[in-house]
């Protein structure tokens, strides 16, 4: 592994950058959001390191730094280096309370770069900087903040660095704002930032549309990269996927003659109204931004695209070989359909976690799309149905969520486990067909009307969702893997 710089930037500095580079060679490997996941990092290379807040000798100082690496097994399918987003801190003394957030050694000083270096959005007094940046519509070299005209924000909020799983970080600022600081930003607009505002503009009640956003004007590019988001907080919201769970959980503890229907949380009434609001999401979006439609030569090239992951996850996971056959003739039956398929702009990588429920309804978030997807298969036009497919899954994921983690430890017996897996395809079931009843009842058509495409999207996430589970959650690897079994048998 080596680590480089690129001197061309006049904000570099030689040796703190080199130093850097070589600490962040180690970091970022251990980071949830990283995306080379059992791959050995072969060079980092800083390519932009800007001082941004406080000049030599000053404590607390913050870089931002684009750090590009590549990897020793070389690019996949003519992949570009990954860039990574991270907002450095430096201190001359390391706080008890950032010893978390170091990159380094904790207990070491590195000389070259004045003191201790850490994740910078784990220091309140930092991330503060970033808030009062937005709400003045500042610069600071290529960075560009910017604001909603006419939203006047609170700046002296205390910022808290929101964990769990997530692909990027997400700053909470008292209990009025939300910062999505995109840990792999790419050139050009994020759909987050593209999407949100123009939802916002269609006044969708089913959104929490941007209020803010940073980008990097990067001179070699043709459109600035979108460096996060400021949104709204929900406080007083619970996430879809909690309270499925929950319902889940609830129909698991019943009595064994009670049906999904009637025990505990039934979650169907649910499942129904976010039908309701992703079938209004979707035509505000083809409301307000371009749509079309795909040519079976296009529908072949779609298909074919869903072969590659395939066989490019049977390479990564052997044991998804054995549904490989059946998976694959589902997806040939999508490359053989002969009408054209409408598309539009989409959520992209729409589950349960990614809709909240508010006292006034549900909430959608995170309209960024697959963070392994590329930014130009992101933005592309879709059909809606890859967001249904994507929901229908997360509903299976709920269901069979408890079994993978329970089974392992389970005490119980063999009936009670074998009931449990009964409760869970019922459950899914059940919500599945809500979410979708619920979409037609705006859309005016039921999504599973068209079964052959639904089902290769349904395959095609949940090959995806094989992969990502194999890389970063192994323990859920069980939970993708029974869904390919049940659709590679599916007639």
């Amino acid at each position: 592994m080596t680590s480089t710089i690129d001197m061309a930037h006049p904000a570099l500095n030689g040796r703190f950058a080199e130093r850097l580079a070589e600490l962040l060679a180690g970091w970022l490997p251990e980071q949830r959001w990283f995306g080379g996941k059992g791959r050995r990092i072969d060079a980092v290379t800083l390519a932009s390191c800007l001082s941004a807040v406080g000049a030599e000798g000053d404590d607390p100082r913050l870089w931002h730094v684009l750090a590009e690496v590549t990897y020793e097994d070389g690019p996949k399918n003519d992949e570009l280096p990954q860039t990574y987003q991270v907002f450095v801190g430096v201190r001359r003394s390391l706080p008890h309370w950032l010893r978390h957030a170091v990159i380094g050694d904790p207990d070491t000083a590195v000389p070259e770069l004045g003191g201790f270096c850490y994740d910078g959005l784990h220091d309140a007094q930092l991330a503060g900087w970033l808030l009062e940046r937005i709400a003045a519509r500042d610069e600071v070299g290529p960075l560009r903040f910017d604001r909603l005209a006419g939203q006047i924000l609170h700046t002296d909020l205390r910022a808290l660095v929101l964990t769990g799983e997530q692909s990027n970080s997400s700053l909470v600022y008292g209990d009025q704002y939300i910062a999505k600081v995109f840990r792999r930003p790419a050139p050009g607009r994020s759909p987050e930032l593209e999407l949100g505002l123009a939802l916002g503009v269609a006044e969708s009640p089913h959104i929490a549309p941007p209020i803010g956003w940073a980008e990097f004007a990067d001179p070699q590019a043709a459109e600035p990269i979108t460096l996060l988001t400021l949104q709204p907080f929900l406080p007083s919201a619970t996430d879809g996927w909690a309270l499925a769970l929950t319902s889940v959980r609830d129909l698991f503890q019943a009595e064994p003659d009670l049906s999904a229907a009637r025990a505990g949380a039934d979650f169907a009434p649910e499942a129904h109204r976010l039908g309701m609001a992703t079938a209004r999401v979707h035509r505000a979006l083809a409301n307000t931004l371009p749509t079309g439609w795909l040519e079976p030569e296009e529908i072949a090239q779609l298909a074919e695209s869903m072969r590659r992951q395939l066989d490019a996850t049977v390479r990564r996971v052997p044991q998804l070989r054995r549904y490989a056959p059946g998976l694959g003739e589902a997806i040939d039956r999508l490359a053989t359909l002969s009408g054209p398929l409408p598309v539009q702009r989409v959520h992209g990588d729409y589950h349960l976690g990614q809709a909240m429920r508010t006292v006034t309804g549900w909430i959608l978030l995170d309209f960024e799309g697959e963070p392994a997807r590329s930014l130009a298969e992101r933005r592309a036009p879709a059909s809606p149905l890859k967001d249904i497919a994507g929901m229908l899954r997360s509903f299976d994921y709920a269901a069979h969520h408890l079994l993978a983690t329970l089974a392992p430890q389970s005490a119980e017996p063999p009936g009670a486990t074998e009931l449990m897996r009964v409760r869970a395809a019922e459950w899914a079931a059940r919500n599945r067909d809500a979410f979708c009843r619920g979409y037609a009842e705006v859309i005016g058509y039921d999504p599973r009307a068209e079964s052959a495409v639904l089902r290769a999207f349904e395959i095609d996430k949940a090959v995806y969702e094989v992969g990502y589970e194999a890389a970063n959650r192994p323990s859920w690897l069980p939970i993708p893997m029974g869904a390919c079994a049940r659709l590679s048998a599916r007639a």
